[in-house]
């Protein structure tokens, strides 16, 4: 007698070990998962690729998002991945209804648009997956996914870019944030129900970090933290440090800067986080290109330096020349007053002298910082996403009763900006002469 020997049958998954988020969304064993992510994050590819495997333990998997255009990307990795069983008769693939099952079972993978109760109403399953849940309807999950779980005792997860005002008109959900308090009171489950996970897009090795430089380029301060950081704390602007930057007016497009305007150096030492902003000041006539609201003596952030870890003086030196060959700098400011001058006496002695600043105390350089701004003085090319992102987040510390103290939170972290103080505390009020009397004027910064 001749018996047949099983056929081993290969399903393509996507290696998601240099994508830690993404590992730990697909190995998340918690009944009800909810994952905060940005846009391009890897969210759905990582959830079909934790649905294929329930699917192959014999599952039964749902996942539903409000537009075709999501689903199609759930539904591409699951038929790129079960191509081979499909093609050998072991699984049957819908392409019409988007599922793909073990005939005479129960274990089917299926992708369904749908954005309220009624339109996910008809199907069951193991798995649930509710993918740009803050788009859906509240009832979506209340009177129709919950209620399906109950027989099998299934697993639910919630996928959810916080909601901006860019998707505020496509969404049916009453309250725009029922998906951002699902996720806060998730956070506090002590149970072991709930597991939530937060990544922002750049935690997504595998997408190109150019493209995603070049679309915050066009991004408000609001649609950044939301779609990319993935931030949905209710903030007040009263608790952002550098609240009163106009990104309408001072977030500007990138135009040569000319030769003749005069540059400053900021500078923020340390072996792992260096950092450096380069300023022009602003000279009349304007360039082509240049915003026509740009002033005589207003400053033009025009390059930012964060290189990482592992360079040497010389390296960071060579690097500042490149960067502004041609120009003259006229001011090279950063560091510690009291305790970094051993840096700056090395920078000094290769032919790239930096001096203290002359104010020391933090909230004393920050004031003059903040004066620049006030006064709509400072503008940051939109292609700085570095130093833009540490300015829509850097907040104060708050009290016990959410009230800003004088303390930035986390202040160590934003190297920049630290930068932007050194070199900032230098600028002092200008004080010019009317043209038609004798009388000074003080024209703010």
């Amino acid at each position: 007698m001749t018996m047949a020997t099983p056929k081993t049958l290969t399903v393509r998954l996507r290696n998601p070990d240099g994508h830690p988020k993404q590992r730990q969304m697909i190995d998340s064993t918690a009944k009800r998962l909810i994952v905060k992510a940005g846009r391009r994050g890897g969210k759905t590819v990582g959830f079909a690729h934790k649905a294929i495997k329930q699917f192959l333990d014999g599952r039964r998997q749902l996942y539903a998002a409000p537009t075709n255009e999501q689903t199609e990307t759930f539904w591409f990795e699951v038929k790129r991945a079960l191509a081979v069983p499909v093609q050998a008769g072991v699984f049957k693939q819908n392409e019409g209804e988007r599922f793909i099952e073990r005939p005479g079972t129960k274990q089917r993978i299926k992708a369904k648009t749908a954005w309220n109760a009624n339109t996910l109403r008809g199907d069951y399953a193991d798995d649930l997956y509710l993918d740009e849940y803050q788009l859906m309807a509240e009832d979506t999950w209340d009177e129709v996914g919950a209620p399906m779980l109950l027989d099998n005792n299934g697993n639910a997860t919630f996928i959810f870019t916080p909601p901006s005002l860019k998707t505020s008109g496509v969404s049916k959900a009453r309250d725009p944030r029922h998906a951002s308090k699902m996720y806060n009171r998730a956070t506090q489950d002590s149970t072991g129900l709930w597991d939530t996970i937060h990544f922002t897009s750049f935690d997504n090795p595998f997408i190109s970090k150019a493209a995603l430089e070049t679309v915050i380029e066009d991004m408000s301060f609001d649609s950044y933290r939301r779609e990319i950081l993935a931030e949905d704390d209710e903030i007040e602007a009263s608790w952002l440090v550098y609240g009163k930057f106009n990104e309408a007016l001072c977030k500007i497009p990138r135009f040569p800067i000319p030769l003749d305007w005069l540059v400053s150096t900021g500078h923020d030492f340390g072996s792992a986080n260096p950092a450096a902003i380069f300023l022009a000041q602003v000279k009349l006539p304007l360039p082509e290109g240049a915003p026509p609201h740009l002033r005589y003596n207003d400053f033009v952030l025009f390059r930012e330096y964060a290189p990482g870890a592992g360079y040497s003086i010389p390296q960071h030196r060579d690097k500042f020349k490149e960067l502004t060959a041609g120009f003259t700098v006229v001011r090279r400011i950063g560091g510690n007053a009291t305790t970094e001058d051993e840096i700056r006496q090395g920078y000094s002695a290769h032919d790239w002298p930096i001096t203290a600043p002359s104010i020391t105390r933090v909230n004393a350089q920050l004031d003059r910082v903040l004066g620049l701004i006030g006064s709509n003085k400072l503008y940051i090319f939109n292609d700085l996403y570095m130093i833009l992102s540490q300015v829509a987040n850097c907040m104060w510390k708050l009290d016990e009763d959410n009230k800003p103290t004088n303390i930035i939170a986390d202040e160590q972290k934003y190297h920049l900006l630290a930068c932007l103080r050194y070199v900032g505390s230098a600028f002092v009020p200008e004080t010019v002469q009317r043209a038609d009397s004798n009388k000074l004027l003080v024209v703010g910064w």
